[in-house]
């Protein structure tokens, strides 16, 4: 009976370790997501591991050879807790594949804001600005309270270019 563990990868060595791992026969599983990230002062969208530094591995305690792994390039070590492998439960893999697209990609939900929120704007020509959530419209859209010279325009504005304001 094969059971899913969990690798610990070099800093950002995700994608190699996996390849090589499959390339000598195991059968691994790397979640990716989709992220907004900034690069050069523009927030860009990039595909990247879910759970950066970890992916995951199905293995046999009785048929499968696991002496190869810790020396795979790209892997830093299997992931243990005390002297047994951290055993991932199958339910959260299962959990995992259900929640991608079809091209592999965790579809995360975006986070419900509530009036009064206070905002970021991460992108357009008000990148930066901070604003209050007031309501959300058709779809994607929603509605931000801008302060401007002490009294509060509305501006409209895609979901995707707000983010929390820490």
């Amino acid at each position: 009976m094969k059971s899913w563990y969990l690798i610990h990868s070099k800093p950002r060595q995700e994608r190699i370790a996996g390849g090589n791992l499959e390339r000598q026969g195991y059968a691994i599983y790397l979640p990716m997501t989709s992220a907004r990230r900034r690069r050069r002062g523009r927030a860009i969208h990039v595909i990247e591991p879910m759970f950066p530094r970890y992916l995951f591995i199905h293995l046999s305690d009785q048929s499968d050879d696991w002496g190869p792994i810790r020396s795979t390039i790209g892997v830093s070590k299997l992931v243990h807790f005390g002297q047994v492998p951290a055993l991932v439960p199958d339910t959260l893999i299962t959990n995992l594949r259900e929640r991608e697209d079809g091209e592999g990609i965790q579809i995360i939900p975006s986070r419900e804001f509530q009036e009064g929120d206070k905002v970021r704007i991460a992108e357009g020509p008000f990148e930066g600005y901070e604003a209050i959530f007031h309501s959300k419209t058709a779809r994607d859209r929603v509605i931000l309270l801008l302060e401007i010279a002490e009294n509060y325009a509305r501006l409209t504005v895609n979901q995707t270019v707000i983010e929390p304001l820490s």
